[in-house]
């Protein structure tokens, strides 16, 4: 089962009309097994637009998070295009995402992917949210649990009710 947080970027990816793979196992290999597991991919088709996310919300030092995330943006690099989305240019070039606690003023990249702090992916998905207008006339489907909850809390959270 995934975290909130890539539950959350999936169902943020799906509403703005992208097709999501989750935990998709990659590079089979011959003895058993996988090379890797990529949490999310995603492909928007109107905008041609490829994305890895990787959110994770560990403490690991810099260090660890560089290998790790190399290894997970490695296997991207090497079987998105191949075995997730084949019908893609073979050459098609994509964001890597590493959403991540901590800032991005010191590392701006781990693993060849760009860093995102969580607080700012949370604004990111925010600002679409108000976009959107008031859940009373347009709701988010329910469907997208965890985005329909920000739409309400970010909606009622921000008035003064008297009833």
């Amino acid at each position: 089962m995934a975290n909130h947080l890539e539950q959350l970027v999936a169902e943020w990816l799906e509403f703005k009309g992208y097709f999501v793979r989750r935990n998709v196992k990659v590079g089979k290999l011959s003895h058993g097994g996988h090379e890797g597991e990529l949490d999310i991919v995603a492909y928007h088709p109107i905008d041609n637009h490829l994305i890895q996310i990787e959110p994770s919300i560990d403490s690991h030092d810099w260090e660890t998070r560089e290998h790790r995330f190399k290894k997970k943006f490695d296997a991207g690099q090497k079987h998105i295009i191949s075995e997730i989305f084949p019908w893609l240019p073979h050459n098609k070039k994509f964001e890597q995402w590493a959403v991540l606690w901590g800032s991005d003023k010191n590392h701006s990249e781990v693993g060849g992917g760009k860093v995102i702090p969580i607080w700012k992916l949370y604004r990111m998905i925010a600002n679409d949210i108000i976009a959107i207008g008031s859940p009373m006339g347009n709701a988010i489907p329910e469907q997208f649990p965890l985005l329909r909850t920000m739409q309400y809390t970010l909606h009622w959270a921000t008035r003064d009710i008297d009833d």
